[in-house]
């Protein structure tokens, strides 16, 4: 394994790799035992410049290769994904401190993102508009916007970087992606070799490792990119969409969340624990839908209480090499002890941990909290890490006002034995997602994935990823001579 990290620990610019210009190192580390990966040195501005200029060039070529052709590239890139499938799992597991289950589970996305790729190539399809002259034929055209610059996260950064690249690519665009600079090879070089070995041509992807330190505001600002697809904090989204905005340029924003599971009267309670205890604690609870909240109406809280927090300190909480881990470590030290502040701050506005997660290095095991004051901002943020916020609730309408009250609205999940009684409930969030019976962590290349609010701008997947990745444009045919007023 060491032997990938060597050979991927470069820029990848212009179809060359390439060792970065800057004058300090990206440092890879293995969050569990801290163990040194690979020391990439960080791309400058000149070198994101070399990037999107290349993008630039190979891109006009590559829209008008036939998309039979273009197709082929990616049906190769997921026969390579699935005969190294077992080493990319490895580098998951090292690189992101996820587990077995969580390798596999992305993997599994990531190779069903690919499939829709291989399908979106051949989706764009123009249209004949009447007119009200006489003569005219208007002609719409859909046709790739150029270049996307794309930020992935280091959560899910093998899945999120190949939703965005992929379709990108096979919409006719060049692309740079930038990956997060705690997961730069599975979230960024990885999947450029990939390309590579799969016959994409040299310049449409590009992947510079670097950070804002050396670079600024640099990969956003570019002038070439008319796109830029970022995933992350809504913190960070803000101020994406502020320089996008200033520079007239589409962003496509996949943000936090701060999700709700809720559990109403008539539920099947042992299930319910299932898809809560899932939905809070997948990849360590890493998650933009992880279930920060579980609502239970007061009337099953007790035995709901008791057999979720006994499932909950079941989980097995270590190595995530060992194939029964189920909490592996968080990313770094910085979010562990964000984790442990959140719990300490829980405690100190008079909540109760029914389960109280001890922290060694970067294993933060689960915590259980409840009673906190209505008016806490916990229950408002978005917590990203295993702990979760037991709040009981009586009745529906008190239900629904408690899921609403926070800035974000990404996704989230109800359990009742009335399906029809679900999605009323659902209907009335003020979320992009939501779930009837099941958990709130999903993601499918269809269905049109996204938040609302602090949640994110725009949708990915399916027909939306044609928007985010295309534009239209308008040629008309005057058949016949117009006549003009002077």
């Amino acid at each position: 394994m060491a032997s990938y990290f060597k050979e991927l620990a470069q820029q990848y610019i212009d179809g060359e790799w390439r060792t970065g210009s800057g004058s300090w190192d990206v440092i890879d580390f293995n969050p569990y035992d801290d163990e040194k990966l690979a020391a990439i040195t960080v791309a400058t501005v000149e070198e994101v410049d070399d990037a999107y200029r290349a993008a630039e060039r190979a891109q006009k070529k590559w829209a008008e290769t036939n998309a039979y052709a273009r197709r082929a590239v990616f049906e190769r890139a997921l026969a390579l994904i699935e005969e190294r499938e077992e080493e990319i799992a490895e580098l998951i597991v090292a690189e992101l401190g996820g587990t077995r289950v969580k390798a596999g589970f992305e993997l599994h996305l990531a190779k069903e993102f690919l499939r829709e790729s291989i399908h979106l190539a051949l989706r764009p399809e123009g249209k004949i508009l009447p007119s009200p002259a006489d003569g005219k034929e208007n002609r719409v055209y859909r046709v790739p916007v150029g270049v996307v610059g794309v930020i992935s996260p280091f959560n899910f950064p093998f899945l999120l970087s190949i939703k965005s690249v992929a379709p990108a690519l096979a919409l006719g665009n060049g692309v740079v992606l930038k990956p997060h600079q705690n997961t730069p090879v599975t979230g960024g070089t990885l999947i450029a070799k990939l390309f590579e070995d799969a016959g994409l041509p040299g310049g449409l992807l590009n992947v510079v490792i670097t950070d804002i330190a050396e670079i600024g505001d640099a990969f956003i600002e570019h002038p070439v990119p008319r796109v830029i697809s970022f995933t992350g904090s809504d913190k960070t989204g803000r101020h994406v969409a502020t320089v996008c905005a200033a520079h007239f340029k589409r962003a496509v924003l996949e943000l936090g969340g701060n999700s709700a599971l809720v559990v109403l009267d008539d539920a099947d309670l042992d299930y319910a624990v299932d898809a809560a205890v899932f939905s809070r604690f997948v990849h360590q609870g890493q998650v933009c839908m992880a279930a920060n909240r579980v609502l239970v109406d007061r009337s099953v809280a007790d035995e709901f209480t008791e057999k979720f927090v006994a499932k909950v300190r079941s989980l097995p909480v270590g190595d995530p090499r060992d194939p029964g881990t189920v909490i592996g470590p968080v990313i770094n030290s910085t979010q562990a002890k964000a984790l442990s502040a959140v719990v300490e701050q829980a405690l100190a506005e008079g909540g109760t941990a029914l389960v109280r997660g001890s922290v060694e290095g970067n294993l933060v095991a689960p915590s259980v909290l409840t009673a906190l004051p209505e008016g806490s901002a916990l229950l408002r943020q978005e917590v990203f890490g295993p702990v979760v916020f037991l709040v009981p609730f009586d009745g529906e309408e008190e239900a629904v006002r408690i899921v609403n009250d926070t800035p974000y609205g990404l996704s989230g999940a109800v359990h009742t034995g009335d399906v029809e009684r679900g999605v009323a409930f659902a209907q009335r969030i003020d979320t992009g997602m939501f779930h009837v019976n099941d958990g709130t962590v999903h993601d499918e290349p269809l269905v049109p994935f996204g938040g609302e609010k602090h949640s994110g701008l725009g949708r990915l997947n399916g027909e939306t990823t044609l928007e985010a990745f295309t534009t239209t444009k308008w040629i008309s045919v005057q058949h016949g001579r117009s006549a003009f007023p002077f």
